[in-house]
């Protein structure tokens, strides 16, 4: 199997509904105390499907789709 997807375990969801992320999950993704995280639903049907990511690593995925939208948009109006 690849890289991706990486299983990491299986963590209770809390009476307030938090959850620890594992420890090697963090070290790979880099997230440490008090780093914010970014939480998004799945696909269509697969809603209830959730992903996890570092703030920063959202921030740069959100630069590169604006980048190349607006390259896209350069094209298509040409």
């Amino acid at each position: 199997m690849g890289n991706f997807p990486k299983f990491y375990g299986k963590v209770p969801v809390g009476t307030k509904g938090q959850i620890v992320i594992p420890a090697e999950a963090r070290k790979v993704m880099k997230i440490k105390p008090g780093d914010n995280v970014i939480i998004i639903s799945g696909p269509p049907h697969h809603e209830k499907m959730i992903s996890i990511m570092p703030e920063e690593e959202f921030s740069k995925f959100l630069k590169f789709f604006e980048e190349h939208v607006t390259n896209l948009k350069k094209a298509v109006s040409k």
